[in-house]
């Protein structure tokens, strides 16, 4: 009877590239060749969503990971050189950062260890919600402009904090550098050093060391495979403060993201509304021909009730006494939803931020234990003085939304009323009647946003500046074309007169002169700076602490020998398993602590045959002869003397018919396995730990059979090989019993290295 029951199977339209299983859920993440990210189903490899590739992210996946908890799936982006960080319940992008080269492989652990200190720290964790309100959920996006982040992105951006406990995304790449992230957010260590390009990687739960195995090119250009093990003790050191840190410099990198996307939606709810008004009163400049400045012909309609002709076809023909209402409408809701905007989520996300960056500073002044990670309470204290300095900005835009406000609603009253008697049509009493106050008004908005200086605004001809607000929003380097008014402020005469208070550090410094985005960006590359500091001082104390070159492949040869990794706490384990005579090794991943799973392909005689296979680790280290790695050699020039072990896998096999088996992902946690073929679009999904019941008593009759046949096969070609073989001599008795798949196993030598 077969093992493992087959729950799923499909034909793919396009190749996969990675495949992996959630360590919660019967889930597996499949990336194509398309740039395509699948989610599916163990049910029947039933797809759940699809993530299609995009010009803002890429189109290239090299390799995928599930966070610990299930929840967030990390992929890379070898043509943009980028991590994404992926909802996995609404199959959302929440969180992007670039790479300095492509990543090749990565690997999400959670830290398993427990101590007195970490345990009270998962218990204060909450204590910043007892001083910072919950932050506002994110309006519906305006537009399209925006293809990555849309509605209610405030609660999936809180999804990146996750678990209390911290987790690491560990990331390789070709150009010789790993990098750690915490909660998948943070980079905490930049590793320098490693040679060759990461293959493989594996981040000890307790943080004492880090395994990678590389492929460097050899002075013939021919792969070799390196195993290199990396001493991280400053992180398992400090696992408390470390901890800390990494929870408070993710909250500030949420934090930054969250005031990106509500910077976005004030954009967009400028853009697509007051721009509407600034090109049609632009055209209107553009094609007047007579000599009258525009504000001396919005004057004289003001105070004499006439206009030119040029105004008059402007206003009756372009804008329309229903469509200038209605666009009256339109601006004065789009100021008070920026406004919104800024009073709910620009401040409040500051607020938050000088929280947490003022405990950092705490931690920073507790020199003891937080010295030796690189925290340095100068740069923190620049980071806060920038966030000020963006809260200043923050309240200085509501300024001018208020003044904006009142000029443009004066300024649309006294159209809309001189637009209906232009029509001579009935004016409401209540809109008839304008105080000196809201003539004063209309004055001012005509002189302030009308110009003639072409220097000042960059374009050539007679041009206008009509919207105020929209200079704050724009991401330029430039000079605000209108900045505020700080004549008669009493508050800045007053600093400007003090001798103490005049440049004092105690003060945030406002930036007058410059947009709202122009000081996002100077926080953000403040704050990036201060962040990167233990990154590098953590980085630097990691050390290697062995380096072993496993095995040369030509490069004529197809590289399909795997290497897997198995690190615990002090001592590491690589499994080679090499199979002659009869079957060769495709590939192999660790099911569990204690078994490891292989894809198999039998010889011509075998019909080229794939099995899929699970060897049990137990037996192979039951071998008591002790090998002796010779450092100088590699280890496919030692292996003769290798030891080796026999092994008998019992019913822990299945024969994949009618497939090209060529590579497999595995859970043990789930119990589960996905195997997939040479052309990488047919797939098939097992669970491991049951048997076949529904096709027990056929089954059983063609295990049976093909295990007969396939002895058979094997006895007549041992015979041939009788030299070889003399080590195995035993090998040709069959067990009595059960029909087992006995006599190719033992031709299944698992050889291994241990150090210590």
């Amino acid at each position: 009877m077969p093992a493992f029951r087959q729950v799923g199977e499909k034909q793919l339209p396009n190749p996969v590239l990675c495949m992996a299983w959630s360590p919660k859920r019967d889930l597996i993440a499949l990336a194509n060749t398309t740039g395509e990210l699948l989610l599916h189903r163990l049910a029947g490899f039933q797809r759940v969503w699809t993530l299609p590739p995009s010009e803002y992210t890429g189109k290239e996946i090299t390799a995928i990971a599930w966070r610990p908890d299930g929840k967030i799936l990390a992929f890379s982006l070898g043509d943009t050189k980028q991590v994404v960080l992926c909802d996995v319940e609404k199959a959302e992008i929440l969180h992007v950062f670039p790479m300095q080269s492509p990543v090749t492989c990565m690997h999400w652990m959670e830290v398993i260890e427990e101590s007195s200190a970490l345990s009270s720290f998962y218990n204060s964790e909450d204590e910043s919600k007892l001083f910072l309100p919950k932050l506002p959920t994110l309006p519906k996006s305006y537009s399209t402009t925006s293809k990555i982040f849309s509605e209610e992105k405030s609660d999936e951006i809180l999804k990146l904090l996750g678990e209390v406990r911290l987790n690491i995304l560990v990331l390789g790449g070709n150009a010789s550098f790993v990098e750690l992230y915490a909660y998948g957010m943070y980079r905490i260590a930049t590793l320098e050093g490693v040679l060759g390009t990461c293959r493989s990687l594996s981040l000890s739960s307790d943080l004492k060391s880090l395994s990678v195995i590389t492929e460097v090119r050899s002075a013939d250009d021919n792969p070799e495979i390196c195993y290199v093990q990396l001493d991280t003790g400053l992180l398992s050191d400090c696992l408390p403060e470390v901890t800390r840190m990494a929870r408070k410099f993710t909250h500030i990198s949420t934090l930054l993201q969250y005031l990106h996307l509500s910077l976005t939606c004030m954009c967009e709810a400028w853009e697509d509304i007051l721009m509407q008004m600034d090109l049609r009163l632009t055209k209107f400049v553009q094609e007047k021909n007579t000599s009258t400045q525009v504000q001396d012909e919005f004057l004289e309609l003001l105070l004499w009730g006439q206009s030119s002709p040029e105004l008059q076809a402007l206003l009756m023909n372009q804008l329309t006494v229903k469509g200038l209402k209605k666009l009256g409408q339109s601006i004065e809701s789009s100021y008070s939803s920026i406004q919104k905007l800024v009073i709910s989520h620009l401040q409040s996300g500051s607020e938050a931020l000088l929280y947490h960056l003022s405990e950092v500073k705490g931690m920073a002044l507790w020199k003891q234990k937080f010295e030796p990670l690189g925290l340095d309470a100068a740069a923190i204290e620049g980071a806060i003085t920038a966030v000020g300095s963006f809260s200043l900005k923050a309240n200085e835009l509501l300024q001018v939304i208020d003044k904006s406000m009142k000029n443009f609603k004066a300024f649309f009253r006294w159209l809309y009323v001189a637009m209906l008697r232009m029509c001579e049509e009935h004016v409401p009493p209540e809109l008839n009647k304008m105080t000196q106050k809201d003539i004063a008004f209309v004055a001012d908005f005509l002189s302030e946003h009308f110009s003639e200086n072409e220097e000042l605004f960059g374009r050539k001809g007679k041009y206008f500046n009509v919207e105020r607000v929209g200079q704050y929003l724009k991401d330029e380097d430039e000079d605000l074309v209108s900045p505020p008014n700080t004549k008669g402020n009493q508050w800045l005469k007053f600093l400007q007169d003090s001798t103490h208070l005049k440049g004092s550090p105690l003060l945030f410094p406002s930036y007058p002169q410059k947009s709202l985005h122009f000081v996002k960006r100077m926080m953000e590359n403040v704050i990036e700076d201060c962040l990167q500091k233990p990154a590098e001082v953590i980085g630097k104390s990691v050390k290697q602490a062995i380096f072993l070159p496993l095995y040369n492949v030509p490069e004529r040869y197809n590289l399909m020998c795997k290497i897997c990794c198995i690190l615990n706490i002090s001592v590491f384990l690589v499994f080679f398993v090499r199979s002659h005579y009869f079957y060769s090794y495709l590939d192999a991943r660790f099911y569990d602590d204690e078994m490891l799973t292989v894809v198999l392909q039998g010889s011509e005689e075998l019909n080229a045959m794939r099995v899929l296979a699970q060897i049990p680790i137990s037996s192979s280290l039951s071998c008591e002869t002790e090998f002796n790695w010779e450092p100088n050699l590699r280890l496919d020039q030692q292996s003769s003397s290798i030891p080796s072990q026999g092994l008998v896998l019992g019913n822990q096999w299945r024969e994949l018919e009618n497939m090209k088996a060529q590579f497999v992902a595995v859970n043990g946690i789930r119990k589960v396995a996905c195997v997939l073929s040479t052309n990488l679009r047919h797939i098939r999904v097992f669970e491991m730990d049951v048997e076949d019941e529904d096709e027990e008593g056929a089954d059983s009759q063609n295990a049976s059979a093909d295990q007969e046949g396939l002895e058979a096969t094997m006895s007549s070609q041992g015979q041939g090989e009788e030299e070889n073989l003399e080590a195995e001599s035993g090998a040709g008795e069959q067990e009595e019993g059960e029909g087992v798949f006995q006599k190719s196993e033992e031709h299944l030598e698992s050889e291994e290295a241990l150090d210590s």
